[in-house]
C-alpha cells in the first residue's frame, strides 16, 4: 500500500487483484454467506426473529462484498 503523498501529487492507481486471488476471494465470501444465510434460517424456525433479520444481513452484505471482490477486483 502506498502511502499518500502531498495534496498538489496524484497517487498512482491501485492495482488490480490477479483473477485467482479474487475468485478464491470470492468463493470464501461465498461460503461465509452460506453460513449466515444457515444461521438465519435456522434462527428463524427457532422462533428467533431478531437473530434471524440480523443474520439475513450478514448474509447479503457479505454476498455483496464477495461479488464486489469478484467483478470489481
Amino acid at each position: 500500500m502506498t502511502e499518500p503523498g502531498p495534496p498538489d501529487q496524484p497517487t498512482a492507481p491501485r492495482e488490480r487483484r490477479p483473477i485467482i486471488e479474487r475468485i478464491r476471494l470470492a468463493a470464501v465470501a461465498a461460503v461465509l454467506a452460506a453460513l449466515f444465510g444457515g444461521v438465519a434460517l435456522a434462527s428463524w424456525a427457532g422462533g428467533e426473529p431478531f437473530l434471524a433479520v440480523m443474520a439475513g444481513i450478514g448474509c447479503l452484505m457479505t454476498a455483496w462484498v464477495g461479488g464486489l471482490t469478484l467483478f470489481r477486483g
